[in-house]
């Protein structure tokens, strides 16, 4: 057991590691090369470069968010392949606040729902073997929604459309090589 927790904490340390370096792309601008690859819908898609390695990524700012008016800043959701690392679809959310130390937020399309774990403003998927199952929701759904908790203590629900989530995947599948 205690095995099995170091193992998990290790996968979250290299998820919130990779998570991170997409939330600091556009710091990583001036060090790397990225390139929008287009949009489609409500989905961008971008490639960025760094040396030999390729990252690519796509992205999704919430249609709405509530409570209205609450302070805080870019929100987006995110799916991320990192081939050099042998990772893709990573999904990850920037709350655009702290979340509240060790609260969970949660993905919900349709009637299904996904756990997530919570770190500083980002959130990512807690069983990683979920995330094709996500994915996948995330193709046939319309709506998705992230529900998580500020460090204040906000209740926050943010939802994004879907539309244009296929071809976008396909766009960035395409640039990486990810089957």
């Amino acid at each position: 057991m205690h095995t099995q927790m170091k193992r998990d904490a290790k996968k979250r340390a290299g998820l919130w590691l990779g998570a991170l370096l997409v939330y600091f792309a556009g710091m990583l601008q001036a060090m790397a090369a990225q390139t929008l690859l287009g949009s489609n819908r409500d989905w961008d898609a971008f490639v960025v470069t760094e040396g030999k390695a390729k990252s690519c990524y796509m992205r999704a700012a919430p249609g709405k968010s509530e409570p209205a008016g609450a302070n805080r800043g870019e929100i987006y959701l995110f799916i991320t392949h990192r081939p050099a690392a042998k990772i893709s679809n990573e999904v990850s959310v920037i709350a655009g606040y702290s979340f509240k130390p060790g609260s969970a937020a949660s993905i919900s399309i349709g009637k299904q729902k996904f756990s997530l774990f919570t770190e500083g403003d980002g959130a990512w998927v807690e069983k990683p073997e979920d995330e094709a199952k996500l994915i996948a929701a995330m193709k046939q759904g319309d709506r998705l929604t992230v529900n998580g908790t500020s460090q204040r203590g906000t209740q926050t629900t943010d939802s994004y459309s879907l539309a244009g989530f296929s071809a976008t995947l396909k766009s960035i599948n395409q640039a990486c090589n990810v089957k």
